[in-house]
């Protein structure tokens, strides 16, 4: 990444809002979030909506981790991931990376699970089909995922913030 470390405060909040905004437009979590930082690895929002789109739900619909946790996990990847099979020592920082970004999340808002974020019980009792919610106003005021997605983008932002200091 090269241009996290010239942009403003401004710029990295314009992102957060923007992964709102993919959200209420009906995309995923992951999607939403990643798709907010994707053009700061050379990354096209088509790519990044594409590599975001199997982790809705909580992968797949199966409330396990939460999308917008897994788009922090992608944009860890992206941001700090290996490249090299046997750099051990990149691995393990990138790890670190990420440990410390769902951290973060799972202080923030109590869980990194989308069935326990959503209050459902057990993953099992969650899933019931891999057919996607409709998106309509009901939805949006029952969810809390927009407030997740902003989560994420924020921790992301000041994870950059951070790293350009």
């Amino acid at each position: 990444m090269t241009n996290s470390m010239k942009m403003t405060e401004q710029e990295l909040d314009v992102r957060v809002s923007r992964a709102v905004d993919y959200f209420m437009q009906g995309y995923g979590c992951c999607q939403s979030v990643v798709a907010a930082f994707s053009d700061l690895y050379g990354m096209d929002e088509e790519m990044a909506l594409k590599v975001g789109a199997g982790f809705g739900g909580g992968v797949g619909r199966l409330r396990m981790m939460c999308g917008a946790v897994s788009g922090l996990v992608v944009l860890a990847g992206l941001d700090c991931g290996e490249t090299d099979g046997s750099n051990r020592e990149g691995k393990s920082a990138c790890y670190k990376v990420v440990q410390d970004l769902l951290e973060q999340f799972k202080q923030a808002n109590g869980s990194i699970i989308c069935a326990e974020i959503l209050g459902l019980q057990g993953h099992e009792k969650a899933v019931s089909t891999y057919e996607a919610s409709p998106r309509t106003a009901e939805y949006y005021k029952t969810r809390p995922c927009a407030a997740k997605v902003e989560s994420a983008a924020r921790i992301f932002a000041n994870y950059l913030r951070q790293k350009g200091a």
